[in-house]
């Protein structure tokens, strides 16, 4: 076929009082008239490869296989604080400082307690759950456990929607197990709850179980020494003053130890950023600062009779004897009721996870979209055919580019 011989356009003349005036046609709109021109005269090449790309779609679509998606939705609980927590909150409220717990409440918990969930649906116990359960490294033909893990990934999708529900989505080929597993990440989600929260109580309890023990030793030694000075000083009769002085000074240092060995509890099991963490640094913070203001008042308020250079030996020695039974008996108390709530958190059972949607088989497959599969097809290969057409246009108008794919050919096979 000869090369398309395009026309000279001459510029149109009009005349208009005598004066003639041109107008030229413009170069980008020749250039895709030749273009098009060029198209048109390779047509049925650009057909041929269309229609090749096409079948190859078809073949694509019909070899690859049939997957169908089941999808389950369920409703997280509510975070809610534990027994310790509250009774921490409590604690506070009950020291003066109610506004300071009312805050600390306002901003305990996460943002958004779907991330928590689906942190936990998308971890490696869960996943490893779901291939023990299902054989997936057969099914899937994987070659171990991490490629399993990768290709159960891939075919599980896990989102949070506006809603405030999360949305589980399995593909499988069999329609039936796409089914079974979508439950059995709602099954095992609240086996690994229940295993954490266990855990935790459990944690929790055996540490305030020692400080119980502790605390007591440490009860019988005071409640010995005041018997002791009562015996070598003799009864020494306090004022209404002193002796609210001496329980108020011992209740807020027994509660500042509370609050310091609620902290190491804490810290046994989690991380600073834990929201329970920092709200018993706050509270800890907030009783230092009281104990401190008491001190400074009880210095500027004591009359000279509770003066301490103006109380004899004997009565310095059973008020200090006083205060720290008073102070042993009042940890020992906080103690006793940290330990309670950690023993009632540990027979507590984890939080229900609510089933909002069930999975059930469904009667569409997935995948694959044949359709548009074989117009995507159809589309690359016109595109893929202009383009081929085109450059053979632009090679055989500049015999500079034959010349230099020939030197890179022979550069390329020589030795």
């Amino acid at each position: 076929m000869n090369p398309p011989i395009y026309p000279t356009v001459a510029p149109a003349s009009q005349v208009h009082s005598g004066v003639a005036s041109e107008t030229p046609i413009r170069a980008h709109d020749l250039n895709l008239i030749k273009i098009l021109t060029e198209l048109a005269y390779r047509k049925w090449l650009i057909a041929k490869i269309t229609g090749v790309s096409a079948l190859i779609g078809i073949v694509l679509s019909l070899s690859l296989p049939v997957r169908y998606t089941a999808s389950t939705k369920i409703v997280t609980p509510q975070q809610t604080q534990s027994s310790a927590a509250l009774m921490m909150m409590s604690q506070l409220a009950g020291s003066g400082v109610s506004s300071l717990a009312a805050s600390a409440a306002g901003g305990f918990g996460l943002k958004n307690p779907n991330d928590l969930y689906i942190g936990l649906l998308t971890s490696r116990s869960v996943s490893d759950a779901i291939i023990d359960r299902f054989g997936l490294e057969k099914i899937y033909h994987a070659r171990d456990r991490t490629a399993a893990r990768k290709e159960l990934d891939e075919y599980t999708r896990v989102v949070s929607e506006k809603s405030g529900l999360i949305a589980i989505s399995v593909t499988d080929r069999d329609k039936k197990r796409a089914v079974d597993m979508a439950k059995a990440y709602t099954e095992e989600l609240h086996n690994l709850a229940q295993t954490l929260a266990e855990t935790e109580a459990l944690q929790r309890r055996i540490f305030y179980e020692a400080q119980v023990k502790s605390a007591k030793e440490a009860l019988v030694a005071a409640e010995l020494s005041f018997q002791q000075v009562q015996q070598q000083k003799g009864l020494i009769q306090l004022d209404a003053q002193a002796k609210a002085l001496i329980e108020s000074q011992a209740a807020l240092h027994a509660e500042l130890a509370a609050k310091e060995v609620q902290v190491q509890a804490l810290r046994s099991y989690s991380t600073e950023h834990n929201p329970e963490v920092e709200l018993a640094k706050t509270q800890l913070a907030s009783l230092q600062g009281q104990i401190a203001l008491l001190e400074r008042r009880g210095k500027s308020s004591m009359d000279s009779s509770l003066d301490m250079e103006n109380v004899p030996s004997a009565g310095i020695a059973y008020l200090r004897a006083a205060h720290e039974l008073q102070y042993r008996q009042t940890l020992l108390d906080l103690l006793i009721r940290q330990y309670d709530a950690a023993r009632m958190d540990e027979s507590k059972q984890a939080a229900v996870i609510q089933v909002v949607e069930p999975a059930v088989e469904p009667d569409r497959k997935s995948s694959p979209q044949r359709i548009l599969i074989v117009l995507w097809s159809v589309v690359i290969g016109l595109l893929g055919g202009s383009g081929y057409v085109l450059i053979c246009n632009s090679i055989k108008m500049k015999p500079e580019i034959l010349e230099s794919i020939a030197e890179l050919r022979a550069a390329a096979w020589q030795r």
